[in-house]
């Protein structure tokens, strides 16, 4: 099982972005968080089998239909025990 961390930035929040990569993840059977950053980024989690994390990377490429994604940054992160996919909100 691999981890990685995402940073997407672009038209990213108020598109449902969060509860798309949730859908997304929970059909492929990745583990995770996502939450809206005050930069107004994207921040994903995510881990699982190797194939899966590819088709979830293909994915964020373009996210929900009315995203505008302009820049990713992936890199591997320590594996994280997640008991399932979960959205993030501010407190």
């Amino acid at each position: 099982m691999k981890c990685f961390r995402y940073l997407i930035s672009g038209k990213v929040q108020g598109v449902f972005f969060r509860q798309s990569a949730k859908i997304k993840a929970d059909s492929l059977g990745l583990k995770g968080s996502a939450e809206n950053l005050e930069s107004g980024q994207v921040e994903i989690i995510i881990c699982g089998a190797e194939n899966s994390l590819k088709e979830f990377d293909q994915w964020v490429l373009t996210g929900p239909p009315l995203a505008k994604v302009s820049t990713i940054e992936k890199h591997e992160v320590e594996e994280k025990n997640f008991e399932d996919f979960s959205i993030l909100r501010k407190k």
